[in-house]
């Protein structure tokens, strides 16, 4: 069962404009499969992946001879295993500047970017592939939200519709197969995580401590970053923390939204706040093993928020817009705090989250505190539970979680 990616028109069109292009993403968000619908319609382009040794083996040690065994156009999975490969591949793109000759894609964030940053750069369009969106998987059309567009409603959705797919989250296999469970799916994937990613990455003495850590790490997922805080939890100091915080973000199971620099503004607090890609994983290292237990939770609020926001960068990075330059979230040392932040021309929109059918306008409060620090204030936004959308006052409106 193939499900269509929205990333795939981004896909084609870097792939029209440069000679390489590189999908990177945590492991089994799909990849592979949109590799291979683009093979379908590419019928002059060949796949290789390196997750065989041998051929492995052969990119490493002769990636002259592997590329003239693989000659372009081809698609080479996994290609962070065979860092040689690249300097060879620049070599055969400077020699014919025709685009579209190479699709390059592996789960190693880190290295996988570095690597290209130092071989490739120019010469290289950049995708980053996360689990399904929510237009993905009901088959809607997506559009970035903005609070200022014109909104439908999409997906008539409950509470317990809602955090029944929180609880399962977003993966593919997840979405495919409704009678997999969430142990027996997250299970095989923090051991195939901790096998092919971690251990290739670093060296890690104590594993039940990296476990630990990534568990902490979930139960606070839609929070600020407290490093010294985890670390006391784990038993472990706050560089590791911050060095394996990194390994997350570069797996591409976490991402960190940063607060909003305002140069001028003294009082604003510097701490991002973390948020797990896919809420599914989220609850399963928190042990979360009931949608309806966690939807009553003290943790119900985070994690729907983490669902909101893991939502937003989606339909963001789905059309190829750099999400870093367009999200984020403020708090300031008085507690003030306005859950995101998306800025646009000049603009900022304000948005809360509230795991609330009736937020009324107390979700407004902080929103003021913007006049201070742009110009440009936008329409704002309260997503949350409510079955209809309706006005909060002149500038601010309600956005049922059904109209994403």
């Amino acid at each position: 069962m193939y499900i269509e990616r929205k990333i795939e028109s981004q896909l084609r069109y870097l792939s029209e404009h440069f000679p390489a292009v590189v999908i990177a993403g945590a492991r089994q968000t799909g990849k592979t499969t949109l590799i291979k619908k683009l093979i379908d319609i590419r019928e002059n382009m060949t796949y290789v992946t390196l997750d065989y040794p041998r051929i492995r083996e052969l990119a490493r040690s002769d990636p002259e001879l592997f590329l003239q065994q693989y000659p372009a156009p081809v698609v080479i999975d996994e290609v962070q295993y065979a860092p040689e490969l690249l300097p060879y591949i620049k070599i055969q793109i400077d020699n014919n500047r025709q685009n579209g000759q190479y699709i390059l894609s592996g789960s190693q964030m880190f290295r996988l970017m570095k690597n290209v940053s130092e071989s490739l750069a120019g010469r290289t369009g950049i995708l980053s592939l996360y689990a399904l969106s929510r237009a993905e998987i009901y088959g809607t059309e997506e559009v970035p939200f903005l609070p200022s567009n014109e909104l439908t409603m999409k997906h008539d959705e409950t509470i317990t519709s809602i955090f029944d797919r929180i609880y399962r989250g977003s993966m593919p296999q997840m979405i495919i197969d409704p009678e997999l469970t969430p142990d027996a799916y997250f299970g095989e994937y923090m051991q195939t995580y901790m096998e092919r990613d971690i251990r290739e990455l670093i060296e890690i003495k104590n594993e039940s401590k990296f476990l630990r850590f990534i568990a902490c790490a979930a139960a606070r997922t839609g929070q600020e970053l407290n490093l010294s805080d985890i670390a006391k939890d784990v038993g472990i100091d706050s560089k590791t923390v911050d060095n394996w915080i990194s390994l997350l973000v570069t797996s591409g199971l976490v991402y960190l939204l940063q607060p909003y620099s305002g140069n001028t503004i003294k009082r604003i607090l510097k701490r991002p706040k973390m948020y797990f890609m896919d809420t599914g994983l989220a609850c399963y290292l928190s042990l979360w093993n009931n949608p309806r237990a966690l939807e009553n939770s003290a943790a119900a609020g985070a994690m729907f928020e983490t669902y909101v926001v893991s939502e937003i960068i989606k339909e963001y990075t789905n059309k190829g817009i750099d999400v870093r330059s367009r999200l984020a979230y403020y708090r300031d040392n008085n507690g003030k705090e306005i859950d995101l932040m998306i800025i646009e021309n000049g603009n900022i929109y304000p948005v809360e989250i509230k795991k609330s059918a009736d937020p009324g306008k107390e979700a407004l409060k902080n929103f003021s505190v913007l006049t201070g620090l742009s110009n440009g204030i936008g329409e704002g936004a309260v997503i949350c539970l409510s079955s209809v959308s309706y006005p909060l006052d002149k500038k601010n409106k309600v956005v049922p979680i059904g109209m994403l």
